[in-house]
């Protein structure tokens, strides 16, 4: 007789970008503040306290609904302890019948935080460029995989602590079905780690394959792989 063999990874895991945030919405994709105006809503505050929008509620109301139809129930939900992805999640299972949600075990862990911004996080364009004159073409020579912001973190870096999270879960949540609301630049380095992407894939993403708020990537186990492959990107609801 055969013994079945030992799963050694979750048997679902289901990432989430956090819904749309205030600084989403300010600042509209581009990496810097247009100007003082458009920055004078979130200026100096840090980038754990950002909320979402009331925009972003609705988001995180629709996506909990598709995955509590879609998926069903989760034995662990993982925020980073940001408060955009904690007030996500907690949208998200809100959606959930209380008998369920109360079974769902919530945890909040750090090495799925957004990438430290560094010294330009609340910087126009223009104060970036007098400040850090070497910026553009120092990006344009390493990538965005591998640049690091004055102050701030690689993707690369933040790949290194994504890994030991992602050790974690198949350490003690083998078999276990896993939701986690995390960030854009995060979910880059899990695609990276879960799909063996060569450096040339992380630099950046596709024209038109950024992650989307509230984008759902799942994967499921297979059992002849014998690891974690992509089902679906970037899914709104």
């Amino acid at each position: 007789m055969q013994m079945q063999k030992k799963i050694e990874r979750p048997s679902l895991l289901v990432l989430v970008r956090h819904a749309e945030s205030v600084r989403n919405k300010i600042k509209g994709g581009s990496v810097y503040f247009s100007d003082e105006d458009a920055r004078r809503v979130v200026k100096g505050i840090p980038d754990h306290k950002i909320d979402i929008t009331p925009e972003g509620v609705l988001q995180a109301e629709a996506a909990g609904r598709g995955i509590f139809e879609d998926f069903g129930m989760f034995d662990y939900a993982y925020h980073s302890g940001y408060l955009r992805t904690e007030r996500t999640l907690e949208r998200i299972l809100a959606q959930y019948p209380e008998k369920e949600r109360e079974l769902i075990k919530v945890r909040s862990n750090p090495f799925i935080r957004e990438r430290h911004p560094g010294y330009t996080y609340d910087m126009t364009e223009e104060e970036a460029e007098k400040s850090f004159p070497f910026l553009k073409e120092y990006w344009a020579t390493f990538g965005g995989f591998f640049a690091k912001p004055p102050g701030g973190e690689s993707l690369s870096e933040v790949a290194q602590r994504v890994y030991l999270f992602i050790n974690m879960l198949f350490r003690d949540r083998a078999g276990q079905r896993v939701l986690v609301v995390t960030h854009g630049g995060t979910l880059r380095c899990f695609r990276f780690l879960l799909e063996h992407w060569n450096y040339e894939q992380a630099l950046s993403w596709p024209p038109g394959e950024s992650p989307k708020n509230c984008g759902v990537t799942v994967y499921r186990y297979n059992e002849t792989a014998e690891r974690l492959l992509l089902k679906d990107y970037n899914r709104t609801y």
